[in-house]
């Protein structure tokens, strides 16, 4: 014999709905935490511009993290001898494009190590410098731990570096990063997490309301 009986209309799914709930809810979250950045970064950068205007220098500092009222400051080194040499791109104090030369340099005997960009070079060819007393601009080093370190509780403490005044022998003096410089992409990140979790939710009504149809 068929069975005739009408079916039980179908209902919204309990458990689903909750775990899209709450991943939506973890979206607007992560956006809120974003617009907070977006204030700070923008304190910190105005700390940066008041630091560029500022023309007594500072002690270098020994070892990082480096306080960011030392960054953009103006600084001396000691360098004993360079360790290696770290040449990246860069652009010189006219905007023409070369290879910054970086100094991993000895500060003593056993004391902590500086980076220094004593100038731009137009090939990989190191300078040949043996190291000397440099001063210069306290800026962020190269090495900067990523966004997902940072939340990850990963990031190693960064170094901080020194642009050199005046360059070494045969090459140019390196641009100095502006306070402007630095980034600070939180709104938009903040708006892609606030669209993210739009999308999450109408995709999913979406899906519910052709589940309860068929």
């Amino acid at each position: 014999m068929t069975d005739t009986a009408p079916k039980a209309p179908r209902g919204w799914p309990v458990i689903p709905t909750i775990l899209v709930l709450a991943s939506v809810a973890v979206m607007i979250a992560l956006g809120v935490w974003q617009i907070q950045r977006m204030s700070e970064k923008q304190a910190l950068i105005a700390l940066f511009e008041r630091n560029s205007a500022m023309t007594a220098p500072v002690a270098y500092p020994a070892t990082p993290p480096v306080p960011e009222a030392m960054l953009y400051r103006k600084s001396s080194v000691m360098c004993v001898g360079p360790i290696r040499w770290d040449p990246r791109s860069g652009t010189d104090r006219k905007g023409d494009s070369g290879i910054r030369m970086i100094a991993d340099c000895r500060t003593g005997g056993k004391g902590p190590g500086v980076l220094i960009d004593v100038g731009i070079g137009d090939d990989f060819a190191q300078p040949n410098w043996g190291g000397g007393t440099v001063s210069g601009t306290i800026v962020p080093g190269p090495e900067q731990p990523s966004v997902i370190q940072r939340m990850m509780g990963t990031a190693v403490p960064a170094r901080a570096m020194l642009i050199a005044d005046q360059p070494v022998a045969n090459l140019r003096a390196s641009a100095v990063p502006s306070a402007a410089d630095t980034p600070n992409n939180h709104l938009a990140y903040a708006g892609q997490w606030f669209l993210f979790a739009v999308a999450a939710l109408v995709i999913y009504i979406l899906a519910v309301r052709r589940r309860l149809r068929a």
